[in-house]
């Protein structure tokens, strides 16, 4: 298991994440309703502005306050210091 940081003490598991995606896209947002109402929505971005949803292969929609970029970043940092 490969945690990453998501910001504000958050983490999450990096083998878990299918996608990261900004969330300004009519799909996303109804994804997020979805989500919301099924339960399986994580707010992780501590009252700031969601800038990332990431998904992943349980069916959870988690919301993020980095940018996508960001948490490429750093999977690709911690990937590396593992090799």
């Amino acid at each position: 298991m490969k945690l990453v940081n998501i910001g504000y003490g958050n983490l999450m598991n990096a083998d878990r994440m299918i996608a990261a995606v900004a969330p300004d896209a009519a799909p996303i947002k109804r994804m997020i309703a979805e989500a919301k109402e099924q339960g399986s929505l994580i707010d992780a971005t501590c009252g700031k502005k969601t800038r990332t949803v990431v998904l992943t292969d349980s069916g959870h929609v988690i919301l993020i306050a980095l940018q996508p970029e960001t948490l490429a970043n750093r999977l690709q940092t911690d990937s590396q210091e593992e090799i």
